[in-house]
């Protein structure tokens, strides 16, 4: 009790992630007289996971992709190809962002990225500016669901190490997601369409769709070369980050140009300070996961629960509203190496399938960026716009509503999530 108090205040007081979960492993270790030697060993032991290195390497691209134009490609292409919709401009950005966070693998990134381009387009085009903020905002959120986000790794590479008994692949997580993801750009299309101003639509040009696929040609193919490969059976996940990096590298400098060779180890720093963190929590993470382990704490936690809640659908709620606050205090990345070790073996003794209690934990956490009053993407948007926070809340209401209804039926529709890895 002292312990966990001791480590909260630590917390609360601003001390580092990883030291605060890496005093809780030793303290822990050293009471039950176990030998601290198991710290170092988990260390050692992230080292010699393949799929340990994809971590990196999509960094590294999602990075490459940022300080390159290609955000300006990508939304002149899905405008040229979807802008004659009803409410075409609006599903162009939600359809943009999403496809760009999911290989940058961070919302705020979207935001400042993407945003100065949409957000004009959208005023301009009759939106209301309510509208457009709250959409914009909203959609940096969008594509954490969608390979090859790094969340969705990271829970694979968690789940892995925890020797659970049932298998949590990459691939899996890459194929449950996909339904989730589209199930949540179909509801904000649906709700963009309805509130689309008058004359919002453009005709197809075809000549301008040409031109926009020759101007993103050799970025357009990117989600084929990373699915295609993986589920083709050519590439391993592993491999799939090489070969999707090295694409990258060579698109953005050699062909397009767009990053100087002088700024790539800028770029390089950059996203491995990123992974960096990553694999310091991740390894002290561990380290507290076999203590937990040890200790028995998720088995007395979960007979805790099952007292209190008898029912699988009553966790579901609960699970819910815990990882939306979650969310709003955490990092994806930070929850799932601290929260995940605890309550996946909780939600196993429910009978949830680990793949699909993925999904729920990572749709939650994406909408714990929209959770007022401290969703780190409601900060970032009220800087990047120099809006006042309160507009903000105002203006993503709505759109926080629709993703939470998604979020409802993510968890209570298991097939959802579950029918692609079956079925491939």
């Amino acid at each position: 009790m002292f312990l966990t108090l001791g480590l909260l205040i630590l917390a609360l007081l601003g001390t580092p992630l990883f030291i605060v979960i890496a005093t809780g492993a030793i303290l822990g270790f050293y009471l039950s007289d176990i030998d601290l030697q198991a710290i170092p060993i988990e260390y050692f032991r992230i080292t010699d996971m393949p799929v340990l290195i994809a971590i990196p390497l999509f960094a590294f691209t999602g990075y490459l992709l940022s300080e390159s134009k290609a955000p300006h490609r990508l939304v002149r292409l899905t405008n040229a190809f979807l802008g004659w919709l009803p409410g075409g401009l609006a599903i162009v950005a939600l359809s943009a962002c999403s496809i760009f966070t999911a290989f940058t693998g961070a919302s705020g990134v979207t935001i400042i990225a993407l945003g100065a381009l949409l957000y004009p387009a959208l005023l301009e085009a009759g939106y209301r500016e309510k509208f457009s903020l709250g959409l914009v905002t909203t959609s940096g959120c969008l594509g954490l669901l969608f390979a090859p986000a790094l969340p969705l790794i990271l829970f694979a590479v968690i789940a892995q190490q925890m020797g659970l008994g049932r298998p949590v692949s990459v691939d899996d997580m890459f194929l449950a997601g996909i339904l989730p993801g589209l199930l949540m750009l179909f509801l904000l299309s649906l709700w963009s369409i309805s509130h689309r101003p008058a004359h919002s639509t453009r005709p197809f040009s075809l000549p301008e769709a040409w031109a926009a696929l020759k101007g993103a040609a050799w970025e357009a193919p990117l989600p084929i070369v990373v699915l295609g490969g993986i589920y083709s059976g050519y590439f391993a996940i592993s491999e799939a980050a090489a070969v999707t990096a090295f694409y990258v590298l060579v698109v953005e400098l050699l062909i397009y140009r767009d990053i100087p060779w002088r700024r790539l180890p800028a770029v390089m720093r950059q996203s491995m300070v990123l992974v960096g963190g990553i694999l310091v929590i991740l390894g002290a993470s561990l380290a507290s996961t076999n203590y937990l382990i040890d200790a028995q704490v998720p088995t007395h936690l979960f007979e805790t629960i099952r007292a209190l809640v008898s029912d699988k659908l009553t966790f579901l709620l609960l699970l819910n509203v815990f990882l939306l606050i979650l969310g709003t205090m955490l990092d994806i990345f930070s929850s799932i190496v601290l929260i995940v070790p605890l309550l996946l073996p909780i939600a196993i003794g429910y009978d949830i399938d680990p793949v699909h209690f993925g999904i729920i934990f990572l749709a939650n956490l994406q909408l714990g960026y929209l959770t007022p009053p401290v969703g780190m993407d409601l900060f970032i948007a009220s800087y990047r716009f120099g809006r006042p926070i309160m507009e903000l809340y105002r203006s993503t209401l709505p759109w926080f509503l629709i993703l939470l209804v998604s979020v409802l039926l993510i968890a209570y529709w298991p097939a959802l999530s579950l029918w692609l890895p079956g079925r491939l």
